[in-house]
């Protein structure tokens, strides 16, 4: 009898354990992909973006850019002050494109997938981390837990060249924005912190500010986001290697 008991248990919780599973990983998918769409809510987007490095002796640099976006696959991003780096910008296309223009050098080079993992112009970025891409194609996610407050997803890279071991996410419940990202190298070990600030800016919700700190080097960058428009009317045409050099 006890036996009977003991088998009928063990099948009852091989059950609920396959059962569980693919309904954590829908779960995951489902606010992923939640995300993707708060992110990417609008047609389009442009916006200013105020700049501050912090070292790790608490030195600070001064920096400011535009940025525009239209849909999930394009962006430029483009340094104009401080004069020294001043038109150094990156564009973001489809099918994993990425371009980086130099004005000191006066010339536009591709970003092959290798240096993807490389920070952007001195900020705590990396060329990855700038790419206009939504996360569902980035990375696969797992549920972790949840609490009052927020979701919890742990996201693994699809890409085997990814920097990064393994990311976590905190997403609000309510509103389904980015709370905070961590980022792990492939010796499983923290390397980055990304906070993210939301507002609401008529129908979109928006990424007002986002610091990203490198635990390593101790060192933070602050991006704070200003003179947002969205819904512009841009087109595939604002976003090409001769505009990256206007």
């Amino acid at each position: 009898m006890q036996t009977l008991k003991f088998k009928l248990l063990t099948a009852i919780a091989i059950l609920l354990a396959f059962a569980t599973k693919p309904a954590q990983a829908q779960n995951a998918s489902d606010i992923l992909k939640k995300v993707d769409d708060v992110m990417y809510a609008s047609k389009d987007m442009t916006a200013v973006n105020k700049i501050e490095l912090t070292n790790r002796s608490g030195q600070k640099d001064y920096r400011e850019a535009t940025v525009a976006q239209k849909g999930t696959s394009y962006r430029i991003f483009r340094f104009t002050k401080p004069s020294s780096q001043a038109g150094i910008s990156v564009l973001s296309l489809p099918d994993d494109i990425m371009y980086l223009y130099m004005p000191a050098f006066g010339k536009v080079r591709r970003i092959s997938s290798s240096i993807k993992n490389q920070n952007f112009a001195g900020t705590d970025f990396s060329y990855d981390d700038m790419e206009a891409k939504p996360f569902m194609e980035k990375y696969t996610p797992k549920f972790l837990k949840e609490d009052a407050g927020y979701y919890y997803l742990e996201l693994t890279p699809k890409s085997n060249q990814s920097a990064y071991s393994r990311v976590t996410m905190s997403v609000n419940k309510e509103h389904y924005y980015l709370v905070e990202m961590t980022y792990y190298d492939k010796g499983n070990h923290e390397i980055k912190v990304a906070n993210y600030k939301f507002v609401k800016i008529g129908n979109y919700w928006n990424a007002e500010q986002i610091t990203m700190k490198d635990l390593k080097k101790q060192h933070t960058t602050s991006l704070v986001m200003t003179d947002v428009k969205y819904d512009n009317g841009l087109t595939n045409d604002d976003f090409t290697v001769r505009k990256l050099q206007e």
